[in-house]
């Protein structure tokens, strides 16, 4: 690839990159707006979502507070929980989240409609994640070279189709302590949507025969 091309590519995903979340926001919206939940997709969805959650804090434990960075960023390369698995358990888990909430906001919806509303879902997260996943490799492997390609060689890049990296060559350690710091944001906005679906649900029950 020519290096302006090289340029550009790297300049558009940097910007996904910091505004990842952002991005994101308009499939909260559409789910809070058009969901129609029932008490059995509430329960369900909410529980898909929290292992979801609890994914993320297992990956966040070892990668730590540079996951809210809005640049690209890694002070060690980090190969073990999660990541002796799969490269990306992050997008996993935020993946897991928001097909737990789509469940659980569509569960009165006709099939049509409920459909339509998943490929929206889809759409959205991967689109933002396969615009920042070659950003990350890029600057994974610039930064440590041949530990990081032995790493892409022997990981997957998202489903874990082959067995996790050998104990002995895993590399991290999973902290507590950057658990709050690192995820608060995400918890808050877990919290926000749970409220959001509770009070759809409560809506829907008193105003829908």
């Amino acid at each position: 690839m020519p290096q302006s091309n090289a340029r550009t590519s790297t300049g558009w995903r940097t910007i996904v990159f910091k505004n990842r979340g952002i991005l994101l926001v308009p499939v909260a919206l559409v789910l809070v707006i058009f969901g129609r939940p029932t008490l059995t997709s509430t329960i369900t969805g909410i529980a898909i979502a929290v292992l979801g959650e609890l994914l993320r804090i297992w990956a966040v434990g070892y990668s730590g507070v540079t996951t809210r960075a809005n640049v690209v960023t890694a002070p060690t390369l980090v190969t073990a929980g999660p990541y002796a698995s799969t490269r990306n358990p992050l997008y996993i888990g935020n993946t897991t989240i928001a097909l737990g909430f789509w469940l659980a906001f569509s569960g009165g919806l006709p099939i049509l409609e409920s459909a339509l509303m998943l490929a929206f879902v889809v759409l959205m997260v991967a689109g933002v994640y396969a615009a920042i996943i070659p950003l990350e490799e890029a600057y994974l492997i610039e930064t440590f070279g041949a530990p990081y390609r032995d790493y892409l060689a022997r990981v997957p890049r998202i489903i874990p189709t082959r067995g996790p990296l050998p104990g002995s060559i895993r590399l991290g350690t999973w902290r507590q302590d950057v658990i709050l710091r690192a995820e608060i944001i995400t918890l808050l906005l877990f919290g926000l949507m749970v409220a959001a679906l509770l009070a759809k649900l409560s809506w829907l029950k008193m105003h829908v025969s």
